[in-house]
């Protein structure tokens, strides 16, 4: 049970008292899109990031889940990825991979991770090459209001400095309008090179899930929700505003405490 479901502005904000309920209700969450998306369009094309969000995505690999999501018609993306041996320890597919993926039976085929054997701008040329044929295709969907790709979902995590994907506080990739995939070798996190949804594709998806745990994250999560001065710091989190879609941000007690008016009451 959600402990606070308030809108801001055309925003969900859901707050958990603890992380198994956060789990439950997110697989809960991304199961009814799944659902409603296979019944509209006969697919659901889901962009994962990494961090800690495979993790409490798990519920999806247990019962009823496991059994009941259609998961022959799910395709999968990554909204960012760091250019490293799909083996390495850095890379979000292995994480997805091992977290998520090898425990539930989705086609091999509709997995599309990046090239991982050249450079982060070729990466990135390429997996928006391929993301461009997917639309052709339908799989994808596009947006009625520009060319972008229309993700089903798209599954963000946040950094403390209130980073989303791979879109850094203050890094000139922000202001990225043109391409759908773009690349940054010079990422304050290691590792530093890195390919990356732009800020338009994120906001062009159906349906935005931002998961964020942890007090360390409070201060961000506070400045990315709240009204705060107009002179702090636009955080990527912040510009993440989906056009014509809905955004969801799940957080447990920890990460929603400088919320607000955050109140934990049943």
């Amino acid at each position: 049970m959600a402990l606070s479901g308030a809108n801001k502005d055309g925003r969900e904000v859901r707050i958990y008292e603890y992380l198994e309920e956060l789990s439950t209700d997110l697989a809960d969450y991304i199961a009814e899109l799944s659902e409603a998306s296979v019944k509209e369009r006969g697919v659901f094309a889901v962009a994962l990031s990494g961090g800690s969000l495979i993790s409490l995505m798990g519920k999806l690999c247990e019962a009823p889940y496991s059994k009941t999501v259609d998961w022959a018609k799910w395709y999968i993306f990554w909204v960012d990825e760091r250019v490293v041996a799909k083996n390495h320890a850095d890379s979000n597919y292995k994480l997805a991979k091992d977290g998520l993926l090898s425990k539930v039976p989705i086609v091999p085929s509709h997995v599309h991770s990046i090239n991982d054997t050249v450079s982060a701008e070729k990466a990135a040329e390429d997996y928006e090459f391929v993301i461009r044929q997917l639309v052709r295709t339908r799989i994808v969907s596009v947006s009625d209001i520009s060319d972008c790709p229309k993700f089903d979902l798209i599954l963000l995590g946040m950094g403390p400095d209130g980073h989303v994907a791979s879109l850094f506080p203050n890094h000139s990739i922000l202001e990225e309008k043109e391409e759908w995939v773009t690349f940054l070798t010079d990422s304050p996190k290691p590792p530093p090179e890195r390919i990356t949804f732009t800020l338009p594709v994120i906001n062009s998806a159906s349906n935005v899930a931002i998961v964020v745990t942890g007090s360390s994250k409070a201060e961000a999560v506070h400045t990315a929700i709240d009204d705060v001065e107009p002179d702090c710091p636009t955080l990527p989190a912040k510009m993440v505003q989906p056009t014509k879609g809905n955004l969801v941000w799940f957080l447990d007690k920890a990460a929603a405490s400088k919320l607000d008016g955050a109140k934990f009451s049943e």
